[in-house]
């Protein structure tokens, strides 16, 4: 196939053209994996939530306006599927709130530079799901204390209280790998 530029082949995808809905499922499926499955239980489940939000991605093309980058668009839209997914199978449940603001003070002895990536990766795999979801979107993508408790439909002393709880949980999964 010949080499497409990016404009070109939202162009094709806008158009339904299967060859550039193939090229660009090709260009960003394996980032967007990677991005799956820090949300997902397993591979497979973040296969599903890939699928479907790509799904997703060909059927709002339209609503792209090359404001910002379209890996980032579509980094979003597999956010916000890997999310509805947990929601819709009802594995992430949120009844927790923190007292006090002395809970959120950590210890930070131990440096993620001690680890390789493969561990830390198999180690976040283990939290539970809102642990996990929390984590990923504070301290992987950036979003605030506030936008995820917007996203998730918890407050936002629930999501500082999951992130704490994620950082325990994955500190003591790095300890005990050394």
């Amino acid at each position: 196939m010949e080499a497409y530029k990016e404009k070109d082949i939202i162009k094709g995808c806008l158009q339904g053209e299967k060859a550039c809905q193939k090229k660009l499922f090709d260009l960003y499926a394996a980032k967007m994996l990677g991005v799956c499955v820090r949300y997902c239980k397993s591979v497979t489940e973040a296969e599903d939530v890939l699928q479907e939000g790509f799904i997703k991605v060909f059927t709002h093309i339209r609503s792209y306006h090359e404001k910002g980058s379209l890996e980032g668009w579509i980094r979003r839209i597999m956010i916000n599927t890997a999310i509805n997914h947990l929601r819709k199978n009802k594995k992430f449940m949120y009844h927790e709130e923190i007292g006090s603001m002395q809970d959120l003070i950590e210890d930070e002895e131990q440096s993620v530079d001690d680890y390789n990536l493969e561990v830390i990766l198999q180690c976040i795999q283990k939290l539970p799901e809102g642990y996990r979801t929390v984590f990923n979107l504070y301290e992987v993508e950036g979003y605030s204390h506030k936008e995820i408790a917007r996203m998730l439909s918890v407050s936002v002393n629930t999501s500082k209280s999951q992130l704490l709880k994620a950082k325990r949980q994955l500190k003591n999964l790095l300890q005990n790998k050394k």
